[in-house]
C-alpha cells in the first residue's frame, strides 16, 4: 500500500487571498519581499486619485506628487510657481518643469486671459481625468437612464416645439464666467416679463453669453444687446430669439492692448507664454522667461 498512484490528478490547492491580493491583510509575501499594504478606510479628508496618475509611466515623481497636491486643494487655491515654491523645498525651476509635464500630459490647462482692467492673468484648470472634460461628464450623465417626466400636452393648433438654435461657445468656460452669464439671463425678465426663461433654456444660452463676456463686454452691454428693439407683439419663444441674437451679433475678439507703447501695424504679434520662473504671462516667439526673470547677457557692466 506504499505505492503512489501516478494516474490520480493532484488536488486543487485552495486560493491564498494574501498571496493573490497583497493589499488584503498584513501577511508578507515571503517569495517576492514586496510591499505590504496596511489599509484602513478613509471617512473624511481624502482625495480620490486615479492609478493613471499615481502609476504614470512618463511623469516624474515630482510631477505626480505635485498633481496629487493640486487635486487635493480646494477650488480657488493659488498654484502658481511662486506659491508652490514657498510651500515645497524643490525650488521654482523644478516646480516649473513639473507643471510643464502635467500640462503636456493633460493634467493641467493654463490659458492667458485679459481682465476688464487690462491686466493679463493666467487661468489654471486641474484635470483629474485628462481627456474627459466636465462637458463630457455631463453628456455621459445625460445618457444615463433617468425617470421620464410627463411633458405638458401640446394644445390644439400649437406648432411642434423644435430644438433651440446652436449658440457660440466660450474659449475658456470658467465657472465664474458662466455664473455671470446665468445672472444676465435670469435678470432679463426684470426689464421685460416676456423674457422669462426656463432652467433648460438658461443652460443652453449661458455659454453664448459667456462668449460675449470674455470679449471684454460688461454684463450691462450684453443685456442691452439682448433686449433692445424687441418686437411689440407677444414672444412665442423668447429663448429662440435670444439664441439668434447671441449668434448673429457676436462681437469680434478685441485686440490685445500691451502695457507699453502700441506696436506698429505690421509688427509681428507673438502668442502669450507663461514665464518658466514666475509663471507671469508675456508675449514671445518661443517659451522662456519674461523680461524680469531673463538672465542678463554676458558682457562688461557699466562702471559704478
Amino acid at each position: 500500500m506504499d505505492t503512489q498512484n501516478s494516474s490520480v490528478r493532484p488536488h486543487a490547492r485552495s486560493r491564498n487571498g494574501g498571496e493573490n491580493h497583497p493589499s488584503r491583510g498584513t501577511r508578507a509575501n515571503t517569495r517576492s519581499g514586496g510591499v505590504i499594504h496596511d489599509n484602513s478606510r478613509h471617512t473624511s479628508r481624502f482625495t480620490v486619485i486615479g492609478n493613471h496618475l499615481a502609476q504614470h509611466a512618463e511623469l516624474s515623481l515630482l510631477a505626480i506628487g505635485l498633481a496629487v497636491h493640486i487635486q487635493s486643494l480646494p477650488g480657488g487655491a493659488l498654484i502658481d510657481i511662486r506659491t508652490l515654491a514657498a510651500r515645497f523645498p524643490e525650488g521654482k525651476t523644478r516646480i516649473a518643469a513639473a507643471l510643464r509635464e502635467l500640462e503636456a500630459h493633460g493634467y493641467l490647462r493654463r490659458t492667458c486671459e485679459r481682465t476688464s482692467s487690462g491686466r493679463v492673468v493666467t487661468r489654471t484648470v486641474s484635470c483629474n481625468q485628462p481627456g474627459r472634460s466636465a462637458a463630457a461628464s455631463s453628456a455621459a450623465d445625460a445618457r444615463e437612464p433617468k425617470p421620464r417626466s410627463r411633458r405638458p400636452a401640446r394644445r390644439e393648433g400649437e406648432p411642434p416645439r423644435r430644438a433651440l438654435p446652436a449658440v457660440p461657445q466660450p474659449v475658456y468656460p470658467a465657472p465664474d464666467l458662466l455664473r455671470s452669464a446665468v445672472e444676465v439671463l435670469s435678470g432679463l425678465r426684470r426689464g421685460d416679463p416676456r423674457l422669462l426663461l426656463s432652467a433648460t433654456e438658461v443652460e443652453h444660452l449661458a455659454p453664448a453669453v459667456a462668449a460675449w463676456l470674455e470679449r471684454d463686454l460688461p454684463p450691462s452691454a450684453v443685456r442691452h444687446a439682448l433686449t433692445v428693439g424687441l418686437p411689440p407683439e407677444p414672444l412665442h419663444r423668447p429663448a429662440a430669439l435670444l439664441a439668434h441674437r447671441l449668434a448673429a451679433q457676436l462681437p469680434p475678439v478685441p485686440p490685445f492692448t500691451p502695457f507699453s507703447a502700441p506696436a506698429a501695424p505690421d509688427a509681428v504679434r507673438h502668442p502669450l507664454r507663461n514665464c518658466e520662473t514666475c509663471d507671469r504671462a508675456f508675449r514671445a516667439p518661443a517659451p522662456g522667461h519674461c523680461r524680469d526673470c531673463r538672465p542678463e547677457p554676458p558682457g562688461p557692466h557699466p562702471a559704478g
